[in-house]
This record gives structure tokens, sequence and C-alpha cells, in this order.
């Protein structure tokens, strides 16, 4: 399993400004296909300046839920950290 990419990444208008969310269009190579699904994360900056990073799928997926919320996790937070994300 591989993340290539998550495209269409549109940030939601939430009041809350230490809280963002976003949707998008996660890429896999599942097995030596790609695939695609669309999911929603958001990033929750705790007072300390850690990141909390949710990831919730609107499509399934058949492949084991945890190794891949875990990969997006790291995913998201190269694209935060790297300036990727819209603002």
């Amino acid at each position: 399993m591989k993340i290539l990419q998550i495209k269409n990444i549109e940030r939601k208008d939430v009041p809350i400004y230490y809280r963002r969310l976003f949707t998008g269009v996660v890429v896999l190579e599942l097995m030596n296909k790609q695939v695609e699904g669309n999911i929603d994360f958001s990033i929750e900056t705790k007072p300390t300046g850690h990141k909390d990073i949710s990831v919730t799928f609107i499509n399934s997926f058949d492949y084991p839920l945890v190794p891949l919320i875990k990969e997006i996790k790291k995913y998201v937070i190269d694209l935060d950290n790297g300036g990727s994300l819209p603002g």
C-alpha cells in the first residue's frame, strides 16, 4: 500500500481557528493497482503546538483501515509542514 497523492483538496469554512477541516480525493496504490476514494480530514492544533490529525473515509476500501489511516496521517502532516494545504 502506498499513497500516491491527495488531490482536489478543499478547506471547509470553520469558525474555530485552531481546527482546520479539509475534503479531498486520496489516490492509493493497492496490490499494484490505483484506487481513489473521497476522504475528510481535520488538523487540530493543541495549545502545546501538537497537531492531531483525524481521517474519515467517505468511500470504503478493501484494505485494513488502521495502516491506511496511519499512512494518510503521515502524508497530511508532510503536506501541512510543506505548506501545500489550502489556507
